[in-house]
């Protein structure tokens, strides 16, 4: 067989992205303080990148010639006047053995595990009950529910803590840790969680049948069957209502109430708007508040020369190339920023177009139905590029702040004009005026929407009563 080489030509169609584009789509879908974080990293890594002093609007914003306070400095961090707290504006002129008050952040509770041991510690326990209550709590989860059973503690404790114990024993220190604050924290599950709490309480005749609910007719409360319920305890209507009072009450999540380390980062995390939308006599009025400085190609950068010469060395060749390419970095960074921008205007400006109604009254009803297309639309944009613009963003208004994604929603039905947020409204109204002894199902609440012209299948209805967090009827049934 013979073997020969051969050249040949192929035409070949493919799409591919520039380095610019790729940037440009990683930034858009950042949100202010992820893009803050982006820049800062940016500057400190690339020296051909600079702050630009003049950036804002020809201001001065340079470090030089600095002379403001300390406490002048946290003056300017309130809007007005009017918010300052008043310690702000005491004047502390007292001697110097006078204290002034300064107030001070302050940890949170901790943890469940943490304010559990807390208690554990001030009880007359051994250490070697400390121990096993340590491994206990560390095994209940952020609902306050149990996760192992007492015999994989005693079996996690003599093989991994070297603690020699038994079942018996765990469950001693387990029956101690049930009795803690929040109550019905160490339950197994929901049952169990709601009997904790129960017999924490004062003994009284609707604790008591509440008691007796959940003790022993806990397949007839997860139904609602409240006729039955009477039939089965003798007891009046009224008495069965004040009993289903007491159980609503409780929490089926009682580690849910323990503020934890994840809970205080929520509490310290804010939302900072992307946009503010101002109305001034029906006219909506667009800003973008900038937290990022301008940026601009460091002098030195800028200027050098970076043709490379037959006389150029290796190591000077090495160097040019260091400073074209950092040169070109900054380039595209400040470009990508600047393209940002522009797509964030742009989409919000669709958006307000679109949504003009509801910026200029606050009433939620006037949404209208909105989809990316409609935007991509209007923008000219791609479907893509709206939906990472609009991800995690956020914009101000004189109701609230809200999320872009509030302001879409789909039509139930391809030729209705009415916007989802306005058919969840009708539910809820439906659902409040129903009779509670007797809800209404899906069907029944889908045939009284298309009475009042919203033409929804039952399917639609029950997604969105889902949507609203609306239970099914045989959960919102009273007695």
């Amino acid at each position: 067989m013979e073997e020969a080489l051969r050249l040949s030509q192929k035409q070949k169609l493919a799409q591919t992205l520039s380095p610019l584009q790729v940037q440009y789509v990683r930034v858009l879908e950042m949100n202010g303080h992820e893009i803050e974080e982006e820049v800062s990293r940016e500057l400190d890594e690339n020296p051909a990148l600079e702050v630009d002093p003049f950036g804002s609007g020809g201001e001065l914003v340079a470090d030089e010639g600095f002379d403001e306070s300390a406490e002048q400095l946290q003056l300017a961090d309130y809007r007005s006047e009017d918010d300052i707290p008043f310690y702000r504006l005491e004047a502390h002129n007292h001697s110097a053995d006078d204290k002034a008050y300064e107030p001070t952040a302050v940890a949170g509770s901790g943890s469940l595990m943490e304010q559990l041991m807390s208690q554990l510690n001030q009880m007359p326990l051994s250490d070697k009950e400390l121990k096993i209550a340590g491994i206990i709590t560390g095994n209940i989860d952020d609902n306050g529910y149990m996760t192992r059973s007492v015999t994989s503690i005693a079996d996690d404790a003599a093989i991994n803590e070297g603690i020699d114990t038994d079942a018996s024993e765990v469950r001693k220190v387990w029956d101690i840790v049930r009795t803690l604050d929040p109550p019905g924290v160490g339950a197994v599950d929901l049952r169990d969680c709601l009997l904790l709490q129960l017999k924490a309480k004062d003994s009284n005749q609707a604790v008591d049948t509440a008691t007796e609910i959940v003790e022993h007719n806990f397949d007839l409360l997860s139904k609602m069957d409240f006729d039955r319920l009477r039939r089965v305890l003798k007891v009046s209507p009224e008495l069965l209502r004040d009993a289903m009072a007491v159980i609503r009450s409780l929490n089926p999540k009682p580690g849910g109430a323990s503020s934890s380390s994840n809970d205080a980062e929520d509490k310290m995390r804010q939302i900072t708007p992307d946009f503010v939308v101002e109305c001034e006599d029906g006219d909506l009025i667009l800003s973008m508040p900038n937290r990022v400085p301008a940026l601009q190609v460091e002098a030195a950068f800028a200027d050098a020369n970076v043709e490379i010469t037959p006389r150029t060395t290796s190591r000077q060749a090495e160097a040019l190339e260091f400073i074209k390419r950092r040169r070109e970095d900054a380039a595209t960074f400040i470009k990508v920023l600047s393209m940002r921008r522009e797509t964030l205007f742009r989409v919000m400006t669709a958006i307000m177009k679109i949504q003009k109604d509801f910026f200029v009254t606050g009433d939620e009803l006037a949404l209208k139905p909105m989809i990316l297309k409609d935007v991509s639309e209007l923008t000219g944009y791609d479907i893509s590029v709206v939906s990472r613009a609009t991800s995690g963003k956020y914009v101000a208004t004189a109701q609230g702040v809200y999320p872009l994604k509030f302001f879409f929603s789909e039509r139930p039905k391809d030729d209705s004009d009415a916007s989802v947020h306005k058919v969840i409204a009708a539910l809820k109204q439906l659902v409040e005026q129903e009779d509670k002894s007797s809800p209404l199902s899906d069907e029944a609440l889908a045939a009284e929407l298309q009475s009042q012209g919203y033409d929804i299948a039952r399917r639609t209805v029950a997604k969105y009563r889902e949507k609203a967090l609306i239970p099914v009827a045989r959960l919102r049934r009273k007695a």
